[in-house]
């Protein structure tokens, strides 16, 4: 679609976050436009994808808000109602329950392709402007706004421009945003599996010397299947661990997954094909820079083993969001230079806390230091015995 004129904002990037953000904003009531390289593929019921996101409660209202989260919940999204972390050393074990916190589900796991399907189909009923397919090639901004060319020579200006387009941010490059970035050296495999034991509707995490090893609960594809057998492991190990685990057949790694996770679900049997990404630290050292803003994994890339990474990310919007409302209802200007700094600040120092908290626990627990591991597990069964400490743990996951 050619421009209708000048939009309020112009987001490039069509993931999750920038979806949510282009949604949310036209919500709003701003002009908004969307550039994409590729429109996303349709979900597939009996194709799942292995990208999986365990949804915090606030981000799962926040999609409610934006009215996608009944066709995301009714299609497929898993509730899990507890969680058990514990260490391979030994010691006690970290508990949550959603009785406890007198809820009905700590969080929901949800593929990426299904959040993708549901905002894209959303944007359009929105009436967002799409440019898709359609890659950024340049930025010029002023006090007054920016433009953007794209590279078939076509330019778009807009009041102000969002990088929500990846940890590789083109937008945020151009910005001249620089990150701080770390890499772990680390890998997280990534599959579907099926147990012998039933999931119990409960996210299981093992620290290991190489990295923690997670089970997340899924919903059966196979309505044949036994329900409440099929999980998402993401399974974080060394760079020559995750080759080596990768050529492995099925038979050997079912065999090394199962003695990974200690049997505690029984035999493990792979369901899907594997795949692995690299795992890094990334923070970028401003969020704003002039009238171009970053989110999501533009601004901010943290370990999965909380998986908190697009919650942080769908944060960011719901804040932006909250700004813009605020600033509208108020009759102020929602794009004021203080005002995204305010927005800037209180992001920025969210996510590096997040990511450094993060950082630190894969250190503790992936250290083979004799003090450290006689002391973690012990420290996690303190942890899980102190109900405010567990209280306050859930607490800051969830975004309350």
């Amino acid at each position: 679609m050619r421009r209708r004129g000048h939009p309020d904002i112009v987001i490039v990037g069509g993931g999750v976050v920038g979806l949510s953000a282009a949604l949310a904003l036209a919500q709003a009531g701003l002009d908004v436009a969307l550039v994409e390289a590729a429109q996303p593929s349709p979900w597939q019921a009996q194709c799942p994808d292995l990208r999986v996101y365990a949804l915090a409660p606030d981000n799962a209202a926040l999609l409610d808000a934006l009215g996608v989260w009944p066709g995301i919940a009714d299609a497929r999204a898993n509730a899990y109602r507890r969680m058990r972390v514990w260490d391979a050393a030994g010691g006690g074990e970290l508990a949550f329950d959603a009785d406890t916190f007198g809820r009905a589900e700590l969080g929901w796991i949800v593929e990426h392709g299904l959040l993708v399907d549901r905002l894209w189909q959303a944007v359009i009923a929105a009436g967002v402007r799409l440019d898709c397919p359609a890659r950024i090639a340049g930025l010029e901004q002023d006090a007054g706004g920016v433009r953007l060319q794209l590279e078939d020579g076509s330019r778009i200006g807009a009041t102000l421009a969002i990088a929500a387009d990846g940890a590789e941010s083109t937008l945020r490059g151009l910005a001249g945003i620089e990150v701080d970035r770390q890499d772990y050296g680390q890998r997280g495999l990534v599959a579907y599996v099926t147990t012998a034991h039933a999931h119990e509707d409960t996210a299981w995490q093992r620290f290991l010397p190489g990295g923690p090893l997670a089970f997340l609960p899924c919903s059966d594809v196979d309505a044949r299947a036994a329900r409440g057998h099929r999980s998402s492991i993401v399974w974080t190990v060394p760079d020559g661990e995750a080759s080596r685990l990768l050529a492995l057949d099925e038979a050997e790694f079912n065999t090394a997954l199962t003695r990974a996770f200690d049997s505690r679900l029984g035999q493990v049997t792979l369901q899907s094909t594997r795949a692995a990404f690299g795992l890094r630290r990334q923070l970028a050292r401003d969020y704003v820079r002039g009238r171009v803003i970053a989110v999501g994994d533009a601004a901010h890339v943290v370990h999965p083993l909380a998986g908190q990474g697009v919650n942080l990310g769908l944060r960011d919007i719901a804040a932006l969001r909250d700004s813009v409302v605020a600033a509208r209802a108020s009759r102020l200007d929602w794009s004021a230079p203080d005002r995204l700094a305010r927005w800037a600040r209180s992001r920025k120092s969210d996510n590096a806390m997040a990511a450094h908290a993060f950082d630190g626990i894969n250190r503790i627990f992936g250290s083979d230091a004799v003090a450290l591991t006689l002391l973690r597990g012990p420290l996690l069964g303190l942890a899980g015995r102190m109900p405010p400490l567990a209280h306050l743990l859930w607490r800051r996951a969830s975004g309350r």
